[in-house]
């Protein structure tokens, strides 16, 4: 087929790179925490690398130092310092290191937690589903914070303890999920198939019933890091996270409450990194939900065909 006069036909290049354009458009709010959330986690990597001076150095004469474009500030501690004349930008680099690793750490944990009993009463039912059900509607009722306190009180505060009191007390989001999901996998035929072939418990749930979970848990679980992520920056902020001087975002807040009146900059930028830390990872969520749930992945495809036509 021949172009039509005055009008040269587009190469084939020129159709994919739009086509490529159009995908990247569509797909620009996950894209946007992918590099939000990359930006953290090498933040988190190469803090020894990054960060331009140790974060527990204090330097007694720079302290309230305002950042670098204001007045009174210097290029040598570009966010400014604390009242401990500690630079503010090296500790919110190194303080990625403890939220980020909190909130995942947490997810496992409640994740192995949650799709573990979710899994048993969803599966066998009857008593065992009775007691899952208990077991999900007392943590459901049972204050956060209290739990929070109770366990921090008596364990101590420490990043373990932390990681630990945030996995169990997170877990029925999981098991509800799961067990609703499972209620309807073990009916469908593979499954029927597997029992009829001999197949045990553990072995179906396992490996025909927990893998048709990965796009859910994994969505879920994504979601679920930014939750963890400020629970812990709430916890740290009232002091019951990781103990001092141990940079997080969640402690830098708590030490600027104080001056945020006078030196507002001590308690903004570790409350906007606790921000685009969670924006970004909640964006991977979002996107993720869409890329995987293939209603709209059908739609997507579906605008992407149009934008063609």
């Amino acid at each position: 087929m021949q172009a039509s006069a005055g009008r040269p036909m587009p190469r084939v290049s020129d159709r994919g790179a739009a086509r490529w354009i159009r995908l990247a458009w569509q797909l620009r709010v996950p894209i946007c925490g992918a590099l939000l959330t990359g930006v953290m986690v090498v933040a988190a990597l190469g803090a020894p690398y990054l960060a331009p001076h140790d974060p527990l150095q204090q330097e007694i004469t720079a302290r309230l130092r305002p950042p670098a474009w204001m007045e009174g500030g210097s290029p040598t501690h570009l966010l400014g310092t604390d009242a401990l004349g500690r630079d503010l930008l090296s500790r919110i680099v190194y303080g990625a290191r403890v939220s980020l690793t909190a909130g995942v750490l947490a997810v496992v944990v409640s994740g192995i937690i949650g799709v573990g009993l979710g899994l048993l009463g969803g599966y066998f039912g009857g008593r065992a589903d009775a007691v899952v059900n208990g077991a999900v509607s007392i943590m459901m009722a049972f204050p956060f914070m209290l739990l929070a306190l109770t366990a921090i009180a008596v364990a101590g505060p420490s990043f373990r303890n932390i990681v630990i009191v945030l996995g169990v007390t997170t877990w029925p989001i999981y098991t509800r999920v799961v067990r609703a999901e499972t209620l309807v996998i073990r009916e469908r035929e593979f499954v029927l198939a597997a029992r009829a072939l001999g197949g045990g418990a553990g072995r179906i749930m396992l490996r025909h019933i927990l893998p048709n979970l990965a796009s859910t848990l994994l969505v879920l679980g994504s979601l679920e890091v930014a939750r963890m992520i400020i629970l812990e920056s709430f916890l740290s902020f009232l002091g019951l996270g990781v103990p001092p001087p141990t940079p997080s975002w969640g402690g830098m807040l708590g030490e600027g409450r104080i001056h945020m009146l006078s030196k507002w900059w001590i308690a903004t930028f570790p409350g906007l990194a606790i921000f685009l830390a969670t924006l970004g990872i909640t964006f991977v969520g979002d996107g993720l939900r869409d890329l995987l749930d293939p209603r709209l992945k059908d739609s997507l495809l579906g605008r992407e065909a149009a934008g063609q036509g």
